[in-house]
């Protein structure tokens, strides 16, 4: 046992003991307390346990400071996976190697036998009758709970209440992400023919033309829409958080743009807005203004399930396998394929960085290879 006097995180002066199996290995921990000492490093003394950190971080720096949706997905892995987990460890030793065993159990775990810590239900249906689905978590998922803790682990370093993050020092696999799948040009004009009557033309006009996500256009407000200038500010986004629809702030700082108006784009907005004046007149005390470029039929904010159904009929009568935000990849992807350069692409879509634009969104053609081949084979012949 070795014993010294040093200054904690707390301010206060404090005796901290260290152990160790022999005289050399007490004497090693000792030696290595005193410099931290010299070094003016304070020395962590909570005995706060992951549980308790976490709910704190949650409440504290979380909550203030990130979007409510933000929020929303870090408390659900918290409650989720974390607490269950490693909540019962000691914050100020936690060890990269139990990291890395919970990592490796929750990778494998199957996510219907987890219900198995229920005192009420030991096992589940499925599993006791030997059915058990093996549904284990996404890569992507896996990634996004180490980055959790990883995160709150740094701002525990950063109040100085452990001295390196043990999360940190844990790698897990990067999830591999599917290059984005947009229309061609052709199909594009046979969709916007077929929703030319539809009362969300001009929606689908801006997805394909300007590339805005669901949330950007659902969140757009006509006080950031300049038809005289012939230009849209993107600056809010609708969202739904904690079971209700809100008008958050966009994600990033790049997500917020000022972009111009192609003339097929103009005109469609300009149509749209005297559509949208005959359908608030036929709602009249109905109608709840919200200032919304695309509201729902009274005014309201625009569920956006409802949108993903209104595209359904278009994907079945043309045989196409897109989503709704694929829309946004065919804008991307035409304006890489018709020379734009991708820097500029980059900041009519928003991305938050130039390999966003070019490896998950941009995707060349087999026809594009093929050009590009030959255009090699003529200079080399």
């Amino acid at each position: 046992m070795g014993m010294a006097y040093v200054t904690t995180a707390s301010g206060q002066r404090k005796r901290k003991f260290v152990y160790g199996k022999t005289w050399d290995e007490a004497h090693a921990k000792l030696v290595e307390l005193h410099a931290m000492e010299h070094s003016g490093v304070p020395i962590p003394d909570t005995n706060a346990t992951v549980s308790e950190y976490l709910v704190y971080w949650l409440a504290e720096e979380v909550r203030p400071n990130r979007r409510p949706k933000t929020y929303q997905g870090y408390e659900s892995v918290v409650r989720t996976h974390l607490l269950p987990g490693l909540g019962k460890k000691k914050i100020r030793t936690l060890r990269a190697q139990e990291v890395r065993a919970w990592i490796n159990r929750v990778r494998a775990e199957c996510q219907c036998c987890k219900h198995g810590r229920d005192a009420q239900r030991k096992k589940p249906v499925c599993c006791a009758a030997g059915n058990c689905c093996k549904a284990t978590l996404s890569p992507r998922m896996v990634q996004f709970m180490h980055a959790v803790l990883r995160n709150a682990l740094q701002h525990a370093v950063r109040e100085e209440l452990i001295v390196r993050n043990a999360a940190k020092l844990v790698q897990v696999t990067t999830p591999s992400y599917g290059t984005g799948q947009g229309l061609s040009a052709s199909m594009a004009r046979l969709v916007l023919k077929e929703l030319r009557e539809h009362r969300l033309y001009a929606l689908y006009v801006l997805a394909m033309t300007l590339g805005m996500r669901r949330g950007e256009l659902l969140g757009l407000h006509w006080t950031s829409v300049d038809l005289d200038k012939g230009t849209l500010t993107v600056a809010t986004n609708l969202q739904r958080v904690g079971g209700e629809l809100r008008i958050v702030q966009p994600k990033t700082r790049t997500s917020e743009r000022t972009l111009p108006l192609p003339p097929m784009t103009l005109e469609a907005l300009r149509e749209h807005q005297e559509r949208q004046a005959q359908e608030r007149a036929a709602a009249g005390m109905e109608w709840k203004e919200h200032g919304l470029v695309f509201p729902s039929q009274i005014g309201t904010p625009y569920e956006p399930d409802n949108l993903r159904r209104s595209w359904g009929p278009v994907r079945r009568k043309f045989g196409l396998t897109h989503r709704f935000h694929d829309l946004r990849h065919t804008c991307v992807t035409l304006l890489l394929d018709l020379g734009a350069p991708p820097h500029v692409v980059m900041q009519i879509a928003g991305h938050s960085a130039l390999d966003v634009t070019m490896g998950v969104y941009a995707h060349a053609s087999l026809d594009e290879k093929r050009r590009a081949l030959e255009r090699l084979n003529e200079a080399l012949s």
